[in-house]
């Protein structure tokens, strides 16, 4: 492949770029009192969003309806050409339709109007003409157009496309937004994934816990935490109270300290030499929450203590690394 052709594709590239980055600065100019209509007939909708749009229109309604759904808009999508075919029995009393087309004159999406209305159902229309078919029996249209596609042949969606995507997370994150959604809602319904690992797994369901929490004594030797810390792996040990509470910690770190100072681990005590008080957490609190604790003060394991500062637990980055929390 010759230069000039490498050139070409990159040349090309950065003119679909262009264009749609345009697209996209150009919707801003038009999020006027429709958006606010359109936003508040979907937050006041009693029953679900059903997103409808046909070939890419489709593609893209199928996403925004995914959007709204995980951000707490229920919401489906629904195919225009089923949708006449019997699948409009989807569609209920208290929905919203919200139809996508960007001429505005799909006919599949045109002719499922008049049932659509006989329900008493609030159209919002995303289209780039409000006086098409579409647009002029909508309850609110949102201008989607855009001066050109970034298709060199100026026909296939997709600056268009494009323009309709962001709209639709527009919609959905002011929806959020208004809300209140939280991470805690965003999680419940991302259970399998990643996601959900990070924002639903607590400390209890990661630490080690009963014998396998790495503890010593006030009066115990360095060598004796050492041989704790050796055994169970994970690079550091509480050390407690005579009541039982933790009132420090030793740690890899505090062993090279002690190194340097030339101190003999045989018969010098943890006590003299450990990390005072030290970072702790709970059992409940959530796994990415102590994570950002221990990256914040740059430590790599935690003791997990209860309300009376006695340890329940221990972990470290290793073990939420292979929880998937990292």
């Amino acid at each position: 492949m010759n230069t000039q052709t490498q050139m070409h594709y990159i040349e090309s590239a950065k003119r679909v770029i262009d264009i749609e980055t345009q697209a996209i600065a150009n919707l801003a100019e038009r999020l006027n009192d429709d958006f606010i209509t359109a936003c508040n007939i979907l937050f006041s909708c009693k029953g679900k969003v059903v997103v409808s749009g046909m070939g890419k229109s489709g593609h893209i309604g199928n996403k925004i309806a995914a959007t709204l759904a995980s951000t707490g808009t229920p919401a489906f999508f629904m195919h225009p050409g089923e949708a006449n075919h019997g699948d409009l029995g989807m569609l209920s009393k208290g929905d919203v339709l919200l139809a996508i087309s960007n001429s505005g004159e799909t006919n599949e999406l045109v002719n499922l109007l008049p049932v659509v209305k006989r329900l008493g159902i609030l159209v919002v229309a995303m289209t780039n003409s409000a006086d098409s078919s579409l647009g002029q029996h909508a309850d609110v249209v949102l201008d989607i157009s855009v001066e050109k596609e970034a298709c060199s042949l100026g026909l296939a969606p997709t600056s268009s496309t494009t323009a309709t995507l962001v709209m639709g997370d527009a919609l959905a994150v002011a929806l959020l937004d208004q809300k209140g959604f939280t991470s805690d809602d965003f999680a419940l319904s991302h259970p399998g994934g990643s996601l959900g690992r990070k924002l639903l797994l607590k400390v209890s369901d990661i630490m080690l816990s009963g014998s396998d929490i790495p503890l010593v004594n006030l009066n115990a030797t360095v060598a004796d935490a050492l041989l704790e810390i050796s055994k169970k792996g994970l690079g550091m040990t509480g050390v407690i109270a005579p009541d039982g509470s933790l009132t420090g910690v030793f740690t890899d770190g505090d062993l090279r300290r002690i190194l340097d100072a030339r101190i003999d681990v045989h018969s010098a005590t943890v006590e003299d030499v450990m990390t005072k008080g030290g970072k702790t957490t709970t059992a409940e609190q959530l796994a990415v929450e102590a994570l950002n604790l221990m990256e914040t003060y740059n430590i790599t394991a935690l003791m997990v203590t209860d309300e009376k500062r006695k340890p329940v637990g221990a972990f470290n980055m290793h073990m939420l690394l292979k929880a998937g929390v990292l």
